[in-house]
């Protein structure tokens, strides 16, 4: 099993742009130091003005995680001092002791050639570093790295203090226990990591790319203004997806649905809304969902009516968050 080099808990960030900042907040917020390391040649009156910006903004963010009572306010300036700054030249090598380093610079290849080298040269031995690229595939930037089995991509999303998923995507030489060791540290601050193989996209981009060029196109195409496109989905996809996952939600109403649903919407529209295979074999297999007792997921040995239930407070809460539950006339009799 692959082990951190040295004891330290410290996590590297090397980029200190917005994304950087992002992932260094998550882990000084969850008690956990992090150091980001700024690869751009400045002057010490540029890397000054650079850091006070940086400490500026991330402050801004504790104050408005303070406002929305997620931190004390008295321990705002405790959070931040977990956080130190450091630049490519600098006397002391700022990674040496960092178990995890993340690569969070533009996504231009130079740039990524760059700071793999600065990394493979100051990381320790056993130090585990993810790139957080979301144009390039793990396997292509695996070659830049010394250690490819102790290299992922870990795509955060934005803002990246805030949002809990992180998409970790594997290349054909990471190890299983850099992985686990990755997942671990994600989960000890409150994310919520996925694991995926190397594809264009990962998981949530691949799908929203689709959502939002149909959102378009329906502008596009004068069907509906662009007010009552966000409406829709503010109301109606976004909270039925807040509370069931797209393969659940095929599962609740019944996967030959889809497929019939889909091979209308083809015909009159175009063939981006035709069913992949998986859904029609699925209906001849008799694998529709829940009402055949398995789908994507098996829900045989589940009690499906608690399961139906558990779902379906879930969704009245989020409803009555959003001010959004059905107005009851309490005069009838």
């Amino acid at each position: 099993m692959i082990m951190p080099s040295t004891a330290s808990n410290t996590v590297g960030i090397v980029g200190a742009g917005r994304m950087g900042r992002g992932i260094a907040l998550s882990y000084i917020f969850a008690g956990v130091p992090a150091v980001l390391v700024d690869l751009k040649p400045r002057s010490a009156q540029e890397r000054d003005a650079l850091v006070a910006s940086a400490r500026e903004e991330m402050a801004a963010d504790l104050a408005f995680m303070a406002e929305a009572g997620l931190v004390d306010p008295g321990d705002i300036d405790a959070t931040l001092a977990l956080a130190t700054f450091s630049h490519i030249g600098a006397e002391q090598n700022p990674l040496a002791d960092c178990s995890i380093i993340y690569e969070g610079v533009p996504e231009v290849i130079e740039a990524k050639e760059e700071a793999f080298r600065y990394i493979s040269a100051q990381a320790g031995v056993g130090a585990i570093v993810a790139s957080t690229t979301s144009t390039f595939l793990v396997n292509e930037l695996a070659r830049l790295v010394t250690a490819p089995h102790r290299f992922v991509n870990a795509h955060w999303l934005n803002p990246a203090h805030l949002m809990p998923l992180v998409e970790i995507s594997r290349g054909d030489d990471s190890s299983p226990s850099t992985i686990d060791m990755l997942v671990a540290s994600l989960e000890s601050i409150g994310k919520v990591p996925v694991v995926c193989s190397a594809s264009p996209g990962y998981i949530v981009p691949r799908i929203q790319a689709l959502a939002m060029n149909e959102a378009a196109r329906l502008v596009e195409e004068g069907v509906a203004t662009a007010e009552d496109v966000d409406k829709a989905i503010n109301v109606g996809f976004g909270l039925r997806f807040a509370v069931l996952g797209l393969l659940e939600f095929i599962d609740w109403g019944g996967g030959d649905i889809l497929y019939y649903a889909s091979r209308y919407l083809s015909e009159a529209i175009g063939p981006r809304y035709q069913a992949p295979e998986i859904i029609r074999s699925n209906m001849q297999s008799g694998r529709n969902g829940l009402r055949d007792g398995v789908g994507f997921f098996d829900y045989r040995d589940r009690d499906t009516a608690a399961y139906r239930r558990e779902r379906m407070r879930d969704f009245v809460a989020l409803l009555q968050h959003k001010n959004l539950l059905p107005r009851h006339n309490q005069s009838v009799n």
